[in-house]
């Protein structure tokens, strides 16, 4: 094993979230040391990793952008290439690149309450493992594997002389032009492949088991590139990135409070991308309410062009089986396919897959409860960030970035070296995100728990947590400071 060395915050991924992380310490605890583990060999995350075609962001990137780094393009929803070099920038800006560790997979972390030290052990690709010590955790992994995404059984693929590919690990020699492409699922995924795929294929099919909200929005904010004809530039970015906070809290509150109304707004605005005629009900009504899964939206309406100009279809059914030749569906219809592309969703990993132990004791995280969704009941001077379900991740990314910074500076202050979160009273648990989406609902029961008031809930409301985790009380009910040499007992348990 590597000698052991020793940073006040160990940062573990260099994503979007990592990155900013490492930003707001430089930014408002400049003395503290830090470095950055990253299990693969790129800056980016997410952004890094999804190379298929047209990849982008269906949040804006007013409020995907970092609070302190605004977001210069004219196009609101980006490219996934324009935001991987977004991050790259702002870690060369900001120097976080060479406190970057690349290669390093994080793979167990022990805390020592006598020091008040986390003891994080990384595995590089030779298979050598490394020690580092830290006063303070900050996880940054996101929420899925990196090594593979979520494929359902599929009968018969193996009978398929086409190719079947994911999303997640596309194949840089996969030609598609004037190929018939069947994309199964009807996510975030899905809706961006079928327009970018329809370019060039020779039809695109996008198969799902049920339809999902889709809402077309302008790749371009039109009220930023008006401001920016009349405001300075330090400006114009926090007005439309409030415009758009507020928005997207408005359109999220009312779905909750008025659904059917949503329904229908969302209903109509598809009718009128569509051709006359086209079925609805079978392909774009839903059975679930409004943000009971995560609205998908489409740039400029692509999606609903490549359909309108007869390059792109939805059909709605279940796959019975693969045929040498494509799809067998359970209605008894063929889909003809060269290339099958399973749109079919992530696998949910808590910590990159890391173990925790909190003076011997293994962490089970499914007994935890989150505090203020970014703490663990029962484990010392360690966050991680879990961005929101109805918002860009990054701004509940900044929150945690900067609360993590005031707790460092009140331990600092006040003389102590450990916040400890406690669980809540009462037996009260809810699962940490709001989703109904399958995805989320095959991994909730590894995920910490919530409670079901604050500090333990997680609202999904970017302005209350604002409140309370930018200027709310840091020594509240829920967390007790302390000095080194307490060891705890045990995790505290849900």
């Amino acid at each position: 094993m590597a000698t052991t060395d020793h940073v006040d915050v160990l940062i573990v991924g260099a994503g979007l979230s990592g990155v900013g992380a490492a930003c707001h310490l430089i930014r408002h605890c400049p003395e503290k040391t830090y470095a950055v583990f990253e299990a693969r060999d790129a800056i980016g995350g997410t952004w890094d990793l999804f190379r298929y075609p047209g990849v982008r962001s269906d949040s804006d990137m007013f409020t995907l952008g970092y609070s302190f780094r605004p977001w210069s393009d004219p196009t609101a929803l980006a490219d996934g290439p324009s935001i991987r070099d977004y991050v790259r920038d702002t870690a060369r800006e900001y120097g976080v690149t060479e406190h970057i560790r690349f290669q390093h997979r994080v793979v167990r972390a022990d805390w020592d309450s006598r020091t008040a030290r986390w003891t994080v052990y990384a595995r590089r690709e030779t298979g050598e493992e490394v020690a580092v010590t830290c006063s303070f955790l900050h996880t940054c992994a996101g929420y899925y594997r990196y090594d593979r995404g979520y494929t359902p059984q599929l009968p018969g693929a193996e009978r398929f002389a086409g190719r079947i590919v994911h999303p997640q690990h596309w194949p840089a020699d996969l030609e598609h032009t004037g190929q018939r492409v069947v994309v199964v699922g009807s996510g975030a995924t899905a809706v961006t492949l079928v327009p970018a795929l329809a370019e060039r294929a020779a039809h695109v099919t996008m198969l799902q088991r049920s339809p999902t909200y889709i809402l077309a929005l302008p790749a371009r904010d039109m009220a930023a590139a008006a401001l920016r004809r009349v405001l300075p530039k330090g400006v114009v970015y926090p007005v439309v990135r409030w415009k758009n906070i507020l928005l997207l809290t408005a359109n999220y509150q009312l779905s909750r409070r008025a659904p059917n109304l949503v329904r229908r707004l969302l209903r109509r605005a598809v009718r009128g991308r569509l051709p006359a005629g086209y079925d609805l009900d079978r392909h774009f009504s839903p059975r679930y309410n409004p943000w009971d899964q995560r609205l998908c939206v489409v740039p400029d309406g692509d999606l609903f062009q490549a359909i309108a100009a007869g390059r792109a279809s939805v059909v709605t059914d279940t796959i019975d089986t693969f045929t040498e030749t494509g799809l067998r569906l359970a209605s008894g219809d063929e889909l003809a396919a060269d290339v099958v592309v399973t749109a079919t969703g992530l696998e949910l990993l808590a910590l990159g897959d890391a173990q925790l132990t909190v003076d011997g004791a293994p962490i089970d995280l499914a007994n935890t409860v989150a505090y203020k969704g970014m703490m663990l009941s029962g484990v010392p001077n360690f966050a991680m960030t879990i961005g929101y379900v109805n918002a860009s991740w990054t701004l509940r990314a900044d929150l945690i970035a900067r609360y993590v910074c005031r707790l460092l500076t009140h331990l600092d202050r006040t003389g102590q070296q450990v916040v400890t979160p406690l669980p809540p009273p009462g037996d009260a648990r809810r699962p940490l995100l709001d989703l109904t989406a399958g995805y989320v609902l095959r991994g909730l029961a590894a995920l910490p728990r919530q409670g079901d008031r604050a500090p333990w809930r997680l609202p999904q409301n970017y302005p209350r947590d604002l409140l309370l985790m930018r200027y709310g009380r840091l020594t509240d009910a829920g967390v007790r400071f302390s000095r080194a040499g307490r060891p705890e007992r045990s995790p505290a348990r849900a």
